[in-house]
């Protein structure tokens, strides 16, 4: 395992900061304590869900306990706790470890556990009294109960400040008298507690411990859902519930705060399971497509097949790139909470919070690679991909919801966009500010044909082309719109999208520049590739983008010159992708797996 350096990098930081390869940690640098749990979660889903073949698909409560129980017993659900609290601490690397191997077979029965010792777990770990830590969490991690996160409603999904739910103080002070209804609430049908979001004398958004068998709490029937089937989705409806005071979580006004810096660690928690989920897919794909034959060949030696694999592993190589950096920034603040700290919420939520943007891209990217890698499977499989008997279709049916978990797609596009405008306006992103001042005048093309000697300096270029486009653009932005910007959604998500493609292409180089400085070139060829080929379809993507963006700023003489401005600025030679996406694909076909 190489070293990775022992630094605070500031969320975001990544859109106007080069960074070098050491200060980022990859797939490479995990340790012999990370192989461990990969092994025992991979094992544990073979043993305990694999073997259960077609039961392991359907929704059981007694099953899907006892899978739990076990998952307990390994010491699954335990991994990301405290040690005070009978877990091995907390790390966002093992965390995303878990949810990744969790996810690396066909299994839905997975679900139950990772909403379990995700967002169920979560907000009483960190933000909870040390009473409620004791109380809950010593047996959450065991099996012994369960949990859920209740905050949705009918009418307020991504809208979560709009929620109905209800709560106010009893006249002898000892409870919260709680109303309401939740929907879309996953493990509802058999968790024990439920985190539940509700706005106190119905206006500061709150939190609560609430538990199963207290009178007034309904649960409703199971929903029939397009796909996750072993997983349990219900309404829950709150009448009079009499809630202790002691089981208000944190202070009250904070559950905003609480719902989602939680919400940040679910969406690096999807990233990772879409990661799980890619690479199966890939090896379902591949290993089919080495199966069938038509007119007398294997389909994996016709080009357009073997294209399919070869995007599909290379989206994958830099999902896992992201996904691994992304969790590691996560370490430094938590492993320095004190959950003896009186204040250690606040401090939890600072260590959390500071990278939720990094956390939206991840889950924003992860779902729609997903998506693209089960779509293309299901269409190497041909007709055979429809029919349930091919996982293929389970992957399809399943992947669905992960563009809609833990935020929209849509809304984490603008969130990322206006993530870096609040912070601009607050005073707090001084060296976006810096750059924004300059740009206008600094943006200009050079005409020097580039040399692009050493491994990966197109790539950096590229990189470097790409946080300068951005950062022009967003200057005229702020001067075209001025406080209306964050309402434009079209253009909010488009400079969305270019701050994801612009942290993939950074993870994926320097991932791959920390492979070239330990294995050399020659053994780094095929990772650089794949790094290589994403990379300029990445910045084709970027370019579009761009000027989508500014046709919408502009028009007549000024859109034909900035549209001018922004060709010059961002001409490069492109490479045969085709000839590099045959050989990526046939690693991935002769090993019947996701490859690097």
């Amino acid at each position: 395992m190489s070293k990775v350096e022992d630094v605070q990098i500031a969320g975001g930081s990544f859109i106007t900061e080069d960074i070098h390869y050491n200060q980022v940690f990859t797939a490479e640098d995990f340790s012999e304590e990370h192989q461990m749990i990969a092994k025992t979660t991979e094992d544990f889903v073979e043993k305990e869900i694999l073997s259960l073949g077609e039961e392991g698909e359907k929704l059981n409560y007694d099953l899907t306990l006892q899978v739990i129980k076990k998952a307990g017993d390994v010491g699954i659900l335990g991994a990301s706790l405290p040690e005070e609290y009978g877990g091995l601490g907390l790390e966002g690397i093992r965390f995303a470890l878990m949810k990744e191997k969790l996810n690396t077979q066909s299994a839905a029965l997975t679900m139950p556990i990772g909403g379990h010792i995700g967002i169920g777990m979560l907000p009483i770990t960190f933000f909870g009294t040390k009473h409620q830590r004791e109380k809950y969490l010593t047996r959450l991690q065991t099996g012994d109960i369960t949990t859920a996160f209740a905050l949705t409603e009918p009418q307020s999904g991504t809208d979560a400040s709009s929620i109905k739910t209800n709560a106010y103080l009893s006249e002898d002070g000892k409870y919260y008298i709680l109303n309401g209804s939740k929907v879309f609430i996953t493990n509802a049908g058999f968790a024990d507690i439920f985190i539940v979001f509700a706005k106190l004398d119905g206006k500061d958004f709150s939190t609560f411990i609430v538990e199963r068998q207290w009178d007034g709490v309904s649960i409703g029937p199971e929903e029939d859902k397009m796909g996750l089937k072993a997983s349990s989705t219900c309404s829950m409806t709150f009448e009079d519930v009499k809630v202790p005071v002691e089981n208000l979580l944190g202070e009250p006004g904070k559950g905003h705060i609480f719902a989602f810096n939680v919400l940040n660690f679910g969406r690096l928690s999807v990233g990772a399971g879409c990661l799980g989920n890619t690479k199966n897919t890939i090896y379902h794909s591949a290993a089919y497509a080495n199966e069938r034959v038509q007119f007398g060949k294997k389909i994996s030696s016709f080009p357009l097949i073997a294209k399919k694999l070869a995007e599909m592993n290379m989206k994958a190589y830099v999902l896992e790139s992201m996904v691994y950096r992304t969790a590691h920034l996560f370490d430094k603040g938590l492993k320095e909470l004190d959950f003896n700290d009186s204040n250690v919420g606040e401090k939890s939520r600072k260590a959390v919070g500071e990278y939720m943007m990094e956390c939206s891209i991840n889950k924003v990217f992860g779902s729609e690679t997903l998506d693209f890698a089960v779509d293309e499977g299901l269409q190497i499989h041909g007709g055979y991909g429809y029919m349930k008997e091919y996982p293929i279709e389970g992957l399809y049916r399943d992947s669905r919801i992960k563009r809609i978990f833990e935020g929209t797609s849509e809304m984490n596009r603008m969130f990322i966009t206006n993530t870096v405008i609040r912070k601009l306006k607050k005073g707090k992103f001084r060296a976006l500010e810096d750059a924004l001042a300059r740009v206008q005048e600094t943006f200009t093309a050079d005409n020097q044909t580039p040399s692009h000697d050493g491994a990966l300096s197109r790539e950096n270029e590229l990189l470097s082309k790409t946080k300068e486009l951005f950062t022009y653009l967003l200057s005229y932005a702020l001067d075209v719109f001025e406080e209306t910007l964050e309402d434009e959604q079209e253009v909010t998500s488009n400079f969305g999208d270019i701050i994801i493609l612009m942290f993939a292409i950074e993870s994926a180089v320097k991932r791959t520049e920390k492979i070239i400085a330990e294995r050399g070139e020659e053994a780094a060829q095929y990772v650089m590739k794949m790094t290589t080929v994403y990379v300029q379809e990445a910045f084709e993507d970027v370019i579009d983008f761009a000027k989508e963006i500014a046709a919408a700023m502009f028009d007549g003489d000024e859109l034909h010159q900035q549209l001018q401005k922004i060709t010059e600025n961002t001409f490069f030679i492109p490479i045969n992708t085709i000839l590099f996406k045959r050989e990526i694909a046939q690693k991935v076909i002769d090993s019947e797996s996701y490859s690097m």
